[in-house]
């Protein structure tokens, strides 16, 4: 292979015709496995004549609201995380351990990653994982040698992250539909709604017997959460508003978390009644300490062997989880409503995510990945919007002799995305200044109950705005107020119903499994939804219904560039060669269609090949967009 710098002697943005392909291969080179280390050589290869770019272009103001923003969208729910494992891990891990994850994941991949927009951080379902494995442990009568289980756990995790991205494994996140993406969303989503009425039962719980000693600290908690829950939502809706000028609504969009969070910081301070009820608040740590008496370097050599390989198995589901949910992330921060213009790094990134693991193992650090319901804010925050003014002329359906009358209404366009490193930067700054002792004095004026509401907010976002709910509100709307553009009119409603409740099925598998001690097994269900896309609904719904329904999550020739293009949907395949039977005189190999379809799964761009059904809809489903305007992802406000 040539050095790097012969390969892309200046930045590339023709990606359509990427060399990294495995389209017209044959024997031994035709197969991922064989040829290890070319995804991320080429990964390398396509980003570093950017690695400049992503410095220079950080000078802005978008820079420093994508900063403040996701900083506190990542430090709030993983602190709130965190006591949700201080908890349920006899104390563990704590505030310190959480912080010092988050910056570990924040400096390596603000430096060295390839999609520096991803940010990552403590997820829910890692809290899940690693207090799962805490229970298994108390079982197991070897809750002593926690800290070394979980810590080969990781060392596992890392091993297998490596293997999946010197084997360009990460090429198959390409298959990666809204069917599946949508159903782990609503998943997340509805974990977080549940971790935080956990977090306010707790209230209850320790309050009575513990520092706080009275239900009306129980209740405060209660009040608290849900304002700044209701705060949040507000803030960030009045960035969709048309109220006052748009410079000021974009900037209380940009600062909803912060605003909100001092201010019922500071209300649970208030003198009189408030100041004087008890109420829980985010623990007090030594600066740079771990938060049981321990080194930092966990001694992982001192676990019997048996339970080394014990670990094996939890580590390769630990990396099934990081594996959807990390590339998942990282594919919804690069979604198809953003205009990004710099490529994509899936296998690099990847094995970077196997470096953060093995380093927060062997220090005893809950792991760190992408944050999927956080994922598009960053990229959102680092986003140019401009507000168009769109003139329709309308007129009363049931009166032919009415006057038209003129609208006025707003329409958001995304024009561009300043993407860049420094505000990822700024985040690991943030995050390690967090971790001295003046600012852990300021994280200890923290109620608990503050972080439910962040729960709530994360959560909310993922339930109500994703794709399973917006096809249910659809279900329930009277059919003569549909926008007549709607492409769901043609697809009958007992057929999106039967879409809904395979997706409801594994969300639904997926929470129950949670609750239970079986609850490292989730990711394997999760994983399963791909291959019931795949290989069982084009049998159960017609190309025109899936091609309607649902969209593969990764479509942009940015993003496919990193792994090897956008293969061809199963109804699709199945259609074109119903087609060539129909058509080629009942011979299956002699195609008269026009489309020119080969099959061939590891082509660089299908625009070629797509038949008429295909393109009339994509070519429908983008009009509506343009006329509805951007419509952002999490209702992060700017949309």
């Amino acid at each position: 292979m040539a050095p790097f710098a012969s390969l892309y002697k200046t930045p590339s943005t023709d990606y359509a015709h990427d060399p990294y392909t495995w389209s017209n291969l044959s024997g031994w080179r035709s197969y991922r496995t064989a040829r290890p280390f070319r995804g991320i050589y080429y990964d390398i290869a396509r980003r570093l004549p950017w690695y400049w770019s992503d410095i220079v272009d950080g000078f802005n103001y978008r820079t420093i609201a994508g900063a403040i923003r996701i900083f506190f969208v990542n430090l709030l729910p993983a602190l709130a995380f965190q006591l949700d494992m201080t908890r349920h891990t006899g104390g563990y891990f704590g505030i310190n351990e959480a912080l010092f994850s988050s910056a570990l994941a924040a400096v390596v991949f603000s430096t060295f990653s390839c999609q520096p927009l991803t940010v990552v951080g403590i997820t829910g379902l890692i809290s899940l994982f690693n207090y799962t494995i805490y229970d298994i442990a108390v079982a197991q009568g070897i809750e002593a040698l926690y800290p070394q289980f979980i810590a080969w756990v990781s060392i596992w995790t890392a091993i297998t992250h490596w293997a999946a991205a010197v084997f360009n494994w990460c090429d198959y996140m390409r298959y990666i539909t809204d069917f599946s993406s949508q159903s782990f969303g609503m998943y997340v989503g509805i974990i977080y709604m549940i971790k935080g009425v956990e977090e306010l039962i707790s209230q209850f719980d320790e309050g009575l017997h513990g520092e706080a000693g009275s239900r009306q600290g129980g209740y405060l908690s209660c009040l608290i959460a849900l304002a700044y829950w209701f705060t949040v939502h507000l803030l960030e809706r009045f960035g969709s508003s048309t109220y006052s000028r748009s410079w000021l609504r974009k900037a209380i969009s940009d600062y909803a978390y912060p605003l909100a969070t001092i201010w019922w910081t500071g209300f649970s301070h208030l003198p009189g009644r408030l100041a004087d009820t008890p109420l829980l608040r985010i623990p007090h740590t030594t600066a740079f300490y771990p938060t049981v008496n321990r080194g930092w370097l966990v001694d992982f050599w001192t676990l019997p062997a048996k339970w080394v390989f014990v670990a094996l198995p939890i580590g390769i589901l630990l990396t099934l989880l990081f594996y959807y949910d990390h590339n998942v992330s990282s594919l919804t921060a690069q979604a198809k409503q953003f205009p990004l213009t710099k490529p994509a790094g899936f296998h690099w990134d990847f094995f970077l995510l196997g470096c953060t693991c093995f380093v927060a193992g062997i220090v005893g650090l809950p792991l760190p990945n992408g944050l999927v319901p956080q994922a598009p804010v960053h990229t959102d925050s680092c986003t140019v919007y401009e507000d168009r003014l769109k003139v329709t002329k309308e007129k009363a359906a049931d009166d032919e002799d009415s006057e038209w009358e003129q609208h006025n209404r707003r329409v958001v366009e995304a024009v561009e995305v300043k993407e860049q490193r420094v505000s990822h930067w700024l985040m690991a700054l943030a995050l390690i200044g967090t971790m001295t002792g003046p600012l852990l004095d300021v994280l200890h004026t923290m109620p608990r109950a503050l972080f439910s509401g962040v729960f709530f907010v994360v959560g909310s976002g993922s339930v109500f705005s994703g794709g399973i709910s917006q096809n249910i509100y659809f279900l329930f709307t009277e059919r003569q107020f549909v926008d007549p553009g709607d492409l769901r009119l043609k697809v009958k409603k007992s057929r999106i119903a039967l879409y809904l409740m395979f997706q409801w099925l594994g969300v639904a598998s997926s929470v129950a499994i949670s609750q239970t001690i079986a609850a490292i097994g989730f990711p394997i269900i999760i994983v399963s939804l791909i291959p019931l896309r795949w290989i069982i609904l084009p049998r159960i719904f017609t190309e025109e219904e899936l091609l309607i329904l649902d969209a593969p999550t990764a479509e942009a020739a940015v993003v496919l560039a990193s792994m090897g293009g956008q293969p061809t949907r199963p109804e699709v395949a199945m259609a074109e060669k119903k087609r060539r039977e129909q058509n080629g005189d009942g011979e299956t190999g002699q195609a008269s269609s026009s489309t020119g379809y080969s099959g061939d799964e590891g082509m660089r761009s299908r625009d070629g090949l797509k038949d008429e059904e295909e393109k009339e809809i994509e070519s429908e489903e983008m009009r509506r967009q343009r006329e509805k305007g951007v419509q952002s992802s999490l209702n992060t406000g700017h949309a």
